[in-house]
C-alpha cells in the first residue's frame, strides 16, 4: 500500500529557519570580526548544507558554515599536460608561508575565545548550542582550483574548497556549484525539487528510527545529488506521482553515470566525496520496502 499523500505532504515541509538564520548571523559576525588574528588575510564566509539549500527538515539541527581562506590556494595543476603545468609553475612560483593549518588554528582559537567550549574535529569546529543558538559546525577550508587548462595569458578552472583529514587526505568540494545547480533544478521542476528532497530525507529519518537502514547510509548531500540527476519532467503534479516517477527513474537508471549536484564529482564511488554504491542501494531498497509495506513499517 502506497504512503498517502497527506503523509508525503507532511514529509515535504521545510524545517524551522529563523533560529538557524540567527545562528548563522551570530557566528558570521564573530568570524568576520576585525579583531580576529586572521582578519588581515583574504577570506570569506558562507552558509552551506541543508539550510543554505532550503532542504532542511525538522530533524536537521546543525548549521553548517564555511570560512574559506582565499589569500592562498591549493590545486590539481600537476594533472595538467606537461607544457601547461610548466606555464602554471612560471605563473605561480614558490609556496606560501601561511596556509590552511595556520588558518584553522587561528580560527579555532578565536572561536574558543568567543564561544568557550568548542570541539575541534577532524573536519569542522563544533560550536554547541546556547541561549537559543543552534549547534553550528564551522569548516575552515582553503580555495581550491581544479584546472581545465592553463595558457600564457589565460586559465580555466572550477573554483572550490579543500581541507585535509588528519591522515593527510585532501577533500575537495564545490559548494557554490552544488547550491547553484540545486536552485536551477528547483526552477526547472517548477519548484518541486526541494520539497522532493525533503520528502526523501524525512523518509530516510523514518527508516533510520525503525532500524531499517543504518544512520549515515544516505547523507543529505547525496540525496540531493541523486535527485538532481532525475529529469525535470519526472517531478510534479502530486507528491505521490513525483515519488513514484523519481524513484522508478533512479532505480532503473545506470547510476554509475550519475554526478553529484556540483556537476564535477561522480555520485557513486569509493572516495570521501562519493556515495558508496552499496549504501545507495540499501537506501533505495529500504524506500521500496517503506512504500510497499505502509503503514506496517
Amino acid at each position: 500500500m502506497a504512503v498517502p499523500e497527506s503523509q508525503l505532504e507532511a514529509w515535504s515541509h521545510q524545517g524551522a529557519v529563523t533560529q538557524s538564520s540567527d545562528t548563522y548571523a551570530t557566528v558570521k559576525r564573530v568570524l568576520e570580526d576585525t579583531n580576529s588574528p586572521y582578519y588581515p588575510k583574504s577570506f570569506h564566509t558562507r552558509l552551506q548544507g541543508s539550510y543554505a539549500n532550503d532542504t532542511n527538515v525538522y530533524r536537521d539541527s546543525d548549521v553548517d558554515v564555511i570560512i574559506r581562506l582565499d589569500s592562498v590556494f591549493y590545486h590539481d595543476a600537476p594533472a595538467l599536460p606537461a607544457d601547461q603545468y610548466r606555464i602554471f609553475q612560471r605563473n605561480y612560483p614558490g609556496t606560501a608561508a601561511y596556509g590552511l593549518p595556520e588558518f584553522k588554528a587561528e580560527v579555532a582559537n578565536w572561536l574558543r575565545q568567543k564561544f568557550g567550549n568548542i570541539n575541534v574535529g577532524q573536519k569542522a569546529i563544533f560550536i554547541p548550542r546556547n541561549n537559543g543558538r543552534r549547534d553550528c559546525d564551522v569548516l575552515p577550508c582553503a580555495r581550491f582550483k581544479s584546472y581545465n587548462y592553463v595558457t600564457e595569458n589565460d586559465e580555466s578552472f572550477a573554483d572550490g574548497i579543500c581541507f585535509f583529514l588528519q591522515d593527510g587526505t585532501r577533500i575537495v568540494n564545490f559548494p557554490v556549484q552544488h547550491g547553484d545547480n540545486c536552485t536551477a533544478k528547483h526552477k526547472a521542476t517548477n519548484q518541486w525539487f526541494k520539497p522532493t528532497v525533503r520528502l526523501y530525507k524525512n523518509m530516510r529519518n523514518y527508516l533510520v528510527d525503525r532500524n531499517i537502514i543504518q544512520s549515515g547510509y544516505a547523507p543529505s548531500y547525496f540525496i540531493e545529488g541523486m535527485l538532481w540527476n532525475v529529469p525535470s519532467q519526472n517531478f510534479g503534479t502530486t507528491l505521490d506521482s513525483t515519488f513514484v516517477e523519481t524513484f522508478n527513474y533512479v532505480s532503473g537508471a545506470d547510476r554509475s553515470r550519475f554526478m553529484c549536484a556540483n556537476g564535477i564529482h561522480s555520485l557513486l564511488g569509493t572516495t570521501p566525496v562519493n556515495w558508496p554504491a552499496h549504501d545507495c542501494q540499501a537506501y533505495l531498497d529500504a524506500l521500496r520496502h517503506l512504500w510497499d509495506s505502509w503503514p506496517n513499517v
